[in-house]
């Protein structure tokens, strides 16, 4: 099992840019599909990117393709999302996710078997 810790949240303007953190405890992220999932209250969490660490193949939900980039560093055992031109519909609660399926790409939340504790992006007009 690995525990996904994210870091990088904070409070940007609209237009602005930030770049997420996952970084891995327990275990590498070597043998994992990994995705980013963003939340706000009332709604259910929604898929934002994928990344299969082996081969790095991408995928993005539309509401963010162009302006997100999922990427991972082997030697740092961290996953990273770039957000850029961030609008305020961008504000949510954002979680880095572990699926055991290591060719895992996509968006289905029960394909992930490990989760983050989440770190918060709010995005101010």
């Amino acid at each position: 099992q690995v525990q996904p810790v994210e870091s990088g949240g904070g409070l940007v303007q609209a237009g602005g840019s930030l770049r997420l953190s996952c970084a891995a405890s327990g275990r590498t992220f070597g043998t994992y599909g990994m995705g980013w999932f963003r939340q706000t209250p009332g709604k259910e969490r929604e898929f934002v990117a994928a990344i299969t660490w082996s081969s790095g193949s991408t995928y993005y939900a539309d509401s963010v393709k162009g302006r997100c980039t999922i990427s991972r560093d082997s030697a740092k055992n961290t996953v990273y999302l770039k957000m850029n031109s961030l609008k305020p519909e961008d504000t949510a609660v954002y979680y880095c996710a572990a699926s055991e399926s290591r060719f895992y790409l996509g968006r289905r939340r029960d394909q992930y078997t490990d989760w983050g504790q989440g770190t918060q992006v709010t995005v101010s007009s």
